[in-house]
């Protein structure tokens, strides 16, 4: 791959939009496409090439990369709307979304058998790691396909793992590490609504045990938001209510019990039914708020 590699992107959100921008930075010729319009735009107008459809974007493309929601939207990407039939053969499609490991081997062999490769590689890192250029990047893939797109990758994130040949088992990676971020989260919230609960003043505790042996990356990411009556949304409730659904399904894969995550995920669960799933992550301390009647 050159600097001049044509490279598709389709989700410019609030991720993939920086993902793109540090691609065009870096030489590439990047066709970006999302459904809105305004993302398009903020593309070319840092340096990424202007397109009219799906289609115009994946032609003549080597790699396509997939910053999608889930694996509903990347299939529908992919062979509904004809991002396969569009991209060239031999081309590689980097799906960057968090997925069932299932799922995603799936998707793999329908991407196969349009003569295409699918390459698995979800991220860590949120919008921070993303406009940095620091994401962390799992990858599940043959490993030729792997150095294939690994110098690419290496410009979206600055910690690059190859954890198999399959398809599928950066998927798991993503997987667990999504199970330890929603326990380490939800802990943080029981803590700190104990806290509440029994009158200690809450700045101070925060301030106590994010400093000790107790503390945690979550706790000292979420903690101060979680104090706050209206937090700014940097990742939503019911982004755990999906990622732990599926780490508990990796799980079930196995015949795994999984009993701190599928607790975790009922939290995330129970608030986001309160009609709150578009909230802070970290307002997954008021559901620990209501079930104690904490005002």
């Amino acid at each position: 791959m050159t600097e001049k590699t044509k490279i598709a992107f389709v989700g410019l959100g609030s991720m993939g939009l920086p993902m793109a921008h540090n691609l065009v930075q870096a030489g590439y010729s990047v066709r970006g496409f999302d459904m809105r319009t305004e993302a398009m735009d903020a593309l070319v107008n840092a340096g990424g090439e202007k397109v009219i459809s799906l289609q115009t974007a994946c032609e003549g493309a080597a790699i396509l990369i997939l910053m999608v929601v889930n694996v509903d939207q990347a299939r529908t990407v992919l062979i509904d709307k004809g991002a396969l039939t569009a991209l060239p053969h031999g081309a590689h499609v980097c799906l960057m979304a968090t997925c069932p490991p299932d799922a995603v081997k799936r998707l793999a062999e329908d991407v196969a058998a349009s003569g295409k490769v699918l390459v698995d590689a979800p991220v860590s890192g949120g919008v921070v790691g993303a406009k940095g250029g620091t994401l962390t990047i799992m990858v599940g893939a043959p490993e030729e396909a792997y150095n294939t797109v690994a110098p690419i990758l290496r410009t979206m994130g600055d910690k690059l793992f190859h954890c198999g040949p399959e398809q599928g088992q950066g998927a798991v990676v993503k997987a667990i590490n999504q199970l330890l971020c929603g326990v380490h989260l939800t802990a943080a919230a029981e803590a700190l609504a104990l806290g509440e609960k029994a009158g200690v003043d809450s700045a101070t505790l925060f301030e106590i045990v994010a400093g000790s042996a107790a503390s945690s990356w979550m706790l000292k990411d979420r903690g101060e938001r979680m104090l706050m009556e209206k937090p700014p949304v940097t990742s939503a409730v019911d982004i755990f209510v999906k990622d732990l659904g599926i780490a508990l399904a990796a799980g079930r894969s196995v015949n795994m019990g999984l009993p701190l995550a599928a607790a975790a995920h009922q939290m995330f669960l129970s608030e986001s039914g309160s009609g709150n799933g578009l909230a802070d992550d970290s307002q997954v301390i008021a559901a620990y708020r209501r079930l104690n009647g904490i005002s």
